[in-house]
């Protein structure tokens, strides 16, 4: 039954400043929601065992083929299937009960983890053993994805979107603290096998969790036809027709390809310009970490999600990394990683939790496979480039370039918001008077008192 059938019919937001008020506006409000806090108590099990699995995995093809360009193969492997067919796994989340789905995907990753596990402790493992894992993970992750985003609302209802939204990330930082580090105990002790058996098991917490949900308390959102044929193009044309959905998507696409590169440029840093080895690195990407939970929480505590503070927020990101590009001292340059962590946190989150929010139900699954895509699917174009940059030009051009990118992008975007919402921006020098604001274009033509 649903108990929440208003927000099914309710309009999608077309202006630049438009809301989205939480009932109750704490950090952990959605954690006074049962169904979510299952839903959260599953994931940081199964989170943290997918970054056990994630560090192990690639130590393990290095360890069996002594090449970086076996484990850039891996890392393709996992994003590939959700590049080429990630929009069909937002039509299948549109046609299927959500948390039914979800039983499928996560107890599909589950038997990866364990199949993993068997080829590794029997000793009969061999590098294409992880290809074939990898990219059924990838598979999986394409339906699993856009279902999960969009199962997010019918948990909580849309007062709670944009909390849930920023404490799932709080809880994915929370495992990318904690699962390389119980990863690296558990292979020195006894062996990488164990390591991908403890992330095989991990997926029983989500799908105890989901059993233990209560249906009723569940806000189900219309499903499209089984059958229906064009719901694809119908998806895509849903997007191009709302340019409160286009234009983050957008900006989220450059971001994902030009500005989330930090595993080239932060090993790079480490290697290349501080010498400091592994040690280091391992200490850049920890601090990242860190300050990316830092910015979910922070997140978590804010009442709104606007348009405006996407772009305001995402030209900030690329200034930072166009300024973190040029600092010559390490300890500085580790410091302001925890900020630039928590600004694209929050970059990520608003513009997953707008996107969601202007989104029709019926919808929602379609237009958060292809967030999910242009996000993800850009790490396999951006990391070549951006790689090559760094082995031609230099690190630091190549991260200050990404950040020129991003900053260049946001400005973009953030005027194609503000004109489909009817603002211009208007400056003013004079004292006292705020000197850049958008205003409706009515209020600009009219001579000043």
């Amino acid at each position: 039954m649903s108990t929440g059938s208003g927000a099914d019919s309710a309009p999608a937001p077309t202006t630049l400043d438009k809301t989205i008020h939480p009932s109750k506006n704490s950090m952990f409000s959605s954690l006074r929601i049962r169904n979510y806090r299952l839903f959260a108590t599953g994931a940081v099990v199964s989170n943290t065992g997918t970054w056990m699995a994630r560090i192990t995995q690639d130590w393990l093809v290095l360890s069996l083929t002594g090449s970086s360009a076996a484990v850039g193969i891996t890392t393709a492997m996992q994003f590939l299937p959700m590049l080429l067919f990630g929009l069909y796994g937002g039509v299948i989340a549109d046609r299927f009960a959500k948390r039914s789905l979800l039983f499928c995907t996560q107890g599909a990753m589950g038997l990866g983890g364990l199949f993993l596990a068997a080829m590794t402790l029997s000793g009969h493992v061999q590098v294409w053993h992880v290809y074939v894992t990898a990219f059924f993970t990838g598979l999986v992750t394409v339906v699993d994805n856009p279902t999960r985003q969009s199962f997010v609302s019918e948990m909580v209802g849309p007062d709670q979107v944009r909390n849930a939204v920023s404490l799932n990330s709080a809880n994915f930082q929370s495992a990318r603290l904690i699962g390389p580090a119980v990863a690296g105990v558990v292979t020195a002790a006894v062996g990488p096998g164990w390591a991908f058996l403890a992330n095989g098991l991990s997926f029983l917490a989500p799908l105890t969790c989901l059993a233990l949900m209560r249906t009723s308390e569940l806000t189900h959102s219309p499903l499209a036809p089984r059958r229906g044929k064009g719901q694809l193009r119908e998806g895509l044309g849903y997007v191009r027709a709302h340019p409160e959905l286009i234009w983050p998507i957008v900006l989220i696409g450059f971001i994902g390809t030009f500005g989330f590169n930090f595993p080239i440029w932060l090993s790079a840093y480490a290697d290349d310009v501080f010498h400091g080895g592994s040690g280091l690195y391992a200490a850049f990407t920890t601090l990242m970490a860190a300050g990316s939970l830092i910015g979910a929480l922070l997140s978590a505590r804010r009442r709104s999600a606007r348009l405006r503070m996407l772009a305001g927020a995402a030209g900030l990101f690329g200034v930072l990394l166009v300024a973190v590009a040029a600092v010559p001292n390490a300890y500085v340059f580790a410091a302001l990683l925890v900020p630039v962590g928590a600004i694209g946190l929050t970059v990520n989150v608003t513009a997953n939790s707008s996107v969601q929010m202007a989104t029709d139900p019926e919808m929602r699954g379609r237009v958060m496979s292809l967030f999910m895509m242009v996000f993800v699917g850009g790490t396999p174009l951006g990391g070549p480039l951006f790689g090559w940059l760094a082995d031609t030009y230099g690190v630091r051009v190549s991260f200050a370039l990404g950040g020129l990118v991003v900053a260049v992008a946001s400005a973009a975007v953030g005027l194609m918001l503000a004109r489909a919402a009817n603002l211009r921006l208007q400056v003013d020098l004079r004292r006292g008077h705020q000197h850049v604001r958008f205003v409706p274009r009515e209020r600009v033509l009219t001579p000043a008192a």
